[in-house]
């Protein structure tokens, strides 16, 4: 994987067929469910030290701060939690693994928990990890960017459908431009990991649309410039959540509730305190430059927040991205906030750890 884009991968792909959980899965998976849910995860008793548990993370991606820092920083075990991270590989691989009893925690796509459910695999949503629809548009200096309406005309370099590099500027276009690429005149340079900023550099692209870490390896290495936030213009969106089992949520909420107090907790600490961002990401992603960490820390906490103030979801983010999501057709089937969030637990622990 070459150091400039070895975190371009990182990105938050949403596949329309790959992300479906068939019955088969489902049925497979609910005697494990239901035995695991009658124990602790890793079989311990409430009361008689750490509790063992798992977070399956769809990959490692420096969007997902909040779980890293509640880890490294000891925050997990301050709350009883003796917390592995596991990456599953995809977008839709957490749900197997939340079916299966292998993780108790998924921290993945929000609309994957919608699928899932659909399916007959029953998730609750209990805390935000990222607020904002987070693409940025990069381009060479000299370009203006300042409306969805300049995309017009444009080849944008981006990942393989269906990445959000290219579903996340299709629903700006559509739902804040008011046409579609087609009549717009965009054509999308689908590309490999790794290949947009190039596109760009060689003339092949007008613009690209990209993840961080990229838009600040774009900057420090390859001497572009950031135009335009999709995320600030599309406004707050739960893209990414942490979900549970519904039996894992009735049957040990005093586990859901301490992993939301030390998300809160974490989330504050990346608020209050500048260092912990870069400390954090430097120990998870050692290959990225130290420079381009520093340099993406105003997208992470910028006007288009990538980190939450709190891990509270809110009914106004829920609609945000199951708009999105059926747009961008990775949705089997769009279900309301009340029955796939309860904020319960992220109410209290912001209340307690973290901040309004």
């Amino acid at each position: 994987m070459n150091e400039k884009t070895s975190s371009a991968q990182h990105l938050l792909q949403l596949p329309a067929r790959s992300a479906a959980i068939t019955r088969r899965s489902v049925v497979k998976g609910v005697s494990a469910a239901a035995t695991a849910a009658l124990f602790l995860p890793g079989g311990s008793a409430l009361g008689t030290g750490p509790v063992k548990a798992t977070i399956s993370e769809a990959i490692h991606l420096g969007f997902y701060i909040p779980i890293y820092v509640a880890k490294d920083k000891g925050l997990f075990a301050k709350h009883g939690i003796d917390m592995s991270i596991k990456s599953a590989g995809g977008i839709a691989q957490p749900v197997p693994a939340l079916i299966s009893g292998d993780a108790q925690f998924a921290v993945t796509g929000t609309g994957m928990s919608v699928n899932s459910t659909v399916e007959g695999g029953r998730m609750i949503n209990v805390a935000k990890i990222v607020g904002h629809l987070s693409v940025w548009i990069l381009g060479k200096p000299g370009v203006v960017i300042n409306s969805i309406n300049d995309l017009k005309g444009k080849t944008i370099a981006t990942l393989k459908y269906p990445s959000n590099t290219i579903t996340t500027p299709t629903y700006a276009m559509k739902s804040v431009g008011g046409f579609s690429p087609e009549e717009g005149g965009v054509k999308f340079l689908q590309l490999p990991f790794g290949a947009q900023l190039t596109a760009v550099v060689d003339g092949r692209a007008d613009l690209a649309t990209v993840f961080e870490w990229d838009a600040s390896i774009g900057e420090s290495q390859f001497g572009l410039k950031t135009l335009f936030s999709l995320g600030k213009v599309l406004g707050p969106a739960a893209f990414t959540s942490t979900f549970v089992t519904e039996d894992f949520r009735k049957q040990k909420p005093e586990v859901v509730q301490n992993y939301c107090n030390a998300i809160a907790e974490a989330q504050k600490l990346l608020h209050t305190d500048q260092s912990v961002f870069e400390e954090v990401s430097r120990i998870e992603f050692p290959k990225i430059d130290p420079a381009v960490i520093k340099i993406a820390r105003a997208r992470f906490f910028g006007d288009a927040a990538v980190v939450p103030r709190n891990p509270i979801l809110t009914r106004a983010e829920w609609d945000s991205i199951m708009k999105h999501e059926i747009s961008a057709g990775s949705l089997r089937k769009e279900l309301p906030f009340e029955q796939m969030v309860d904020n319960s637990f992220a109410e209290s622990a912001t209340k307690n750890f973290g901040l309004v």
